[in-house]
């Protein structure tokens, strides 16, 4: 919907949640509107004011939604439209407020009288602005970080009233194995312009995490995404990554990368060390099975290097 340069135009639902990610002005969840005023010391007429269990959700993200029904699916009472979630039988019966890249519905939101809703720093501001004009609770997250993923299940489960400790504890889990001999590693998840995360977004602290020597970690540069540097085909030769991920966005990228003079003098082409991902996990964290499939696969390429 927010398409900047042909690169916005085909990374389709990576705007979704990636603006998300990477578009923040800080990495942990906003604190929710209309918070309880706090009961006034030392006055024993005035009975403790006690927070307002969220009863009905509406999450506006997919990655919120898995996130909420993990934790007490029987909040859940609105999703986005999303294959993700469709993927769950049962998560697909609920009421879907949006769809592909169209704006939430405020009426289909509205309609099923939530006294939460999750949404997208920068992304879903105008909707939910409309919904604290009507009164509503809401929240507003942004991902670019492990933190940041743990962060938001901890706000969720504060206003749900859930116990997040098995829920972060499986997110621990995925982090297992670490490399312990890093080399030199890029992604790259577009071909016009050429993109590589560095270490301020969600694909480029997934690296991080696993000890991955990210070529693009430190460097800056004008980009139409926060988190994501633009490099020339020079400066994809200078870094010559002994590892290579391409992201599958479904748009042809990978082969116009393949395509590129550059790409048979690379040191990872050469020892077949090129490895495809897909868009969800890495790039947009998405879902919680996402993240898994994604860290799953570093794993691979960890023990491929070890």
């Amino acid at each position: 919907m927010y398409r900047v340069f042909q690169f916005m135009r085909s990374l389709r639902n990576w705007l979704i949640i990636t603006l998300i990610a990477i578009f923040t002005v800080a990495c942990n969840p906003a604190i929710p509107s209309q918070s309880s005023a706090p009961t006034p010391p030392n006055n024993p007429q005035i009975a403790e004011v006690k927070p307002t269990v969220a009863s009905k959700v509406v999450a506006l993200t997919s990655l919120s939604a898995d996130i909420i029904y993990r934790l007490d699916k029987t909040k859940l009472v609105g999703i986005p439209g999303s294959r993700l979630l469709r993927e769950n039988a049962e998560m697909s019966k609920l009421p879907q407020v949006s769809e592909g890249q169209t704006p939430p519905n405020l009426e289909k939101i509205i309609a099923l009288k939530p006294d939460l809703v999750i949404g997208a720093t920068g992304f879903h501001d105008q909707v939910l602005e409309k919904l604290k004009g009507l009164g509503i609770k809401t929240m507003t997250s942004s991902i670019t970080s492990w933190k940041s993923l743990e962060e938001l299940t901890k706000a969720i489960s504060t206003e749900i009233q859930a116990d997040p400790t098995t829920l972060i504890q499986s997110y621990q889990s995925l982090l297992s194995a670490k490399s312990a001999k890093p080399e030199s590693t890029l992604v790259l998840v577009s071909s016009q312009p050429i993109l590589a995360p560095n270490k301020n977004s969600w694909a480029g602290d997934l690296l991080t995490q696993f000890q991955i020597n990210n070529a693009a970690a430190e460097l800056q540069g004008q980009s139409p995404q926060r988190g994501y540097i633009t490099l020339s085909a020079e400066k994809v030769l200078e870094a010559n990554p002994k590892v290579l991920i391409l992201v599958d966005v479904g748009d042809g990228t990978i082969n116009k990368l393949k395509e590129a003079p550059f790409w048979n003098k690379l040191d990872a082409v050469i020892s077949d060390r090129v490895y495809t991902f897909d868009y969800y996990g890495l790039v947009n964290p998405g879902s919680i099975d996402a993240i898994s499939k994604a860290c799953n696969k570093l794993q691979e390429i960890i023990k491929a290097t070890a």
